[in-house]
Parts: C-alpha cells; sequence; structure tokens
C-alpha cells in the first residue's frame, strides 16, 4: 500500500508539473461569510454575453466560500445576437443584457439580476467580472475600435469607484481589457501574447492580448488588488476543470484581498 501510494504521489507530481500553472488549483475553501461581493454580467453565452461556465463557476467558488454576491447587468441592448451553433451573428435578432443575463438568476430577492446602473461600490467589499464576448461587444466597444475602445458608462464608473475605494476586482478571461482601459498602469494576466499550441491546447485570441498590452497591461497586479485569469483565453479539448479551478483561485484572492 506505502509503495502504491508513493507511485501514485509522484505521477501525481508529475503531471501537475507539466499542466499550466495558472489552472492548477490551490489551497483549501474559506468562509467568508461577512463578505459581499457584486458580480457584473453582459449577457448569456460566450459569443454575444457573459459565458455560462465562468458565470456559473463564480457564482459556485463565491458560495462555497461563504460569501455573499449580488448580481448585476446594464439595461441596454446588445451589439448583437450570436448563433451559438454556427457562430455566426442571428438576423432580425435583439436583445437586452439584463435580461440576457437573467438566465443567471435562481429564486428571489438579491438572487435576481439587478441594473448595473444602481450598484453602489460603497455597499460592496469586491467586484468581479466573468469573460465571454459580451465583455468586447456589450460591455466595450473593443470589437469596433480596439485598444481605443469606450466602455458602457456604468461598467467604467463602477471600476472606477472600486480602485478608488481600494476594493478588489476580479477578471476573467477577456474582462482585464475593461479595467486596463478604466485604470491606465494596472497590470493583468489574460494569456499568451502568441498562439503558441502544444498538447495542453492552443491560445486563439492572442491577439486581443497584445491589443490590451497596448494600454500598459502585463502582468497580476495584487498592488492595485485587480486579481485575473485567462480562463477561455486558453482552449483544448478536455480543459473544463481547469477553467474551474483556475476562476476558484480568482475568487480565492479576491476575497483574500477584501478582507
Amino acid at each position: 500500500m506505502l509503495a502504491s501510494r508513493t507511485l501514485l504521489s509522484k505521477q501525481t507530481k508529475a503531471l501537475l508539473s507539466r499542466q499550466p500553472v495558472c489552472f492548477v488549483h490551490q489551497g483549501d475553501y474559506g468562509n467568508w461569510g461577512n463578505t459581499n461581493i457584486a458580480v457584473v454580467f453582459s449577457g448569456c453565452g460566450w459569443w454575444d454575453g457573459t459565458d455560462v461556465h465562468e458565470g456559473a463557476y463564480t457564482m459556485y467558488h463565491l458560495s462555497r466560500n461563504g460569501a455573499r454576491f449580488q448580481m448585476f447587468a446594464p439595461v441596454q441592448q446588445q451589439m448583437q445576437v450570436m448563433d451559438h451553433t454556427r457562430k455566426q451573428p442571428a438576423t432580425g435578432e435583439n436583445r437586452n443584457m439584463m435580461m440576457e443575463a437573467a438566465r443567471f438568476s435562481h429564486g428571489q430577492g438579491r438572487m435576481q439580476m439587478q441594473d448595473l446602473s444602481k450598484l453602489d461600490a460603497n455597499s460592496f467589499d469586491a467586484i468581479i467580472f466573468p469573460g465571454g464576448h459580451g465583455v468586447t461587444k456589450n460591455l466595450s466597444s473593443f470589437v469596433k475600435d480596439g485598444k481605443d475602445c469606450k466602455l458602457q458608462p456604468d461598467v467604467e464608473r463602477v471600476l472606477k469607484d472600486f480602485h478608488r475605494s481600494s476594493k478588489p476586482i476580479g477578471l476573467a478571461s477577456m474582462a482585464p481589457l475593461l479595467a486596463c482601459r478604466a485604470l491606465p498602469g494596472i497590470e493583468v494576466t489574460m494569456g499568451h501574447e502568441m498562439d503558441d499550441s502544444s498538447r495542453w491546447g492552443n491560445w486563439p485570441h492572442s491577439s486581443l492580448v497584445q491589443a490590451v498590452k497596448g494600454m500598459g497591461a502585463l502582468y497580476v497586479d495584487e498592488k492595485n488588488k485587480v486579481v485575473s485569469t485567462p480562463t477561455f483565453m486558453w482552449e483544448t479539448e478536455q480543459h473544463f476543470h481547469y477553467i474551474f479551478d483556475g476562476i476558484g483561485n480568482m475568487v480565492k484572492h479576491v476575497l483574500r484581498l477584501s478582507t
């Protein structure tokens, strides 16, 4: 039995040493029952809103760590509606971000989607933006304007308010570009600058990483309490548990920095 355990330990260490470090889950869950987190959505769906996995994983890890959270989205039309089966714009469709994001809601009261214009940084300890193409289409004009993009007014307001109050900001996949645009000089991580395909997958959104670097962002920034994880900026056939763990680590550090 001892020999088997030793062999398993060596195999596990060898496997983890070959995995992208940003996806390896570390540490135990905490108990942050007095922490109140705002989570901002941009719709529902990877290609035109908030990615469903990133949104759900964020809420799971907040709940698992005992934190309270409330969901927000702009009451505004999406830039476009995507047919997720064909990955092409749907013709004749026009949807509201908050109505679409409400698909994440469950229950009543605090669990209902709220209007982002009503989000007050004084009522929360931190803010988290899950990723998805809604970041580049709905919460900003990045799809049209690149590094010179404008942010949705309430997105820019809350980012500056939380930063000014020295409260943590959590960002997943494409969301770091929002903070980089609103808060010049911060540091984030979005993955590789080139699509270096390997046995672990590839990084198909490297052009976005390069654009964000042009805004002055390079690495994770603990000084400014900005915590980011690349999540679906990285693609491989079997990677959902890495995304889950990456968001778990991001949530854990946001909660740590909120104390």
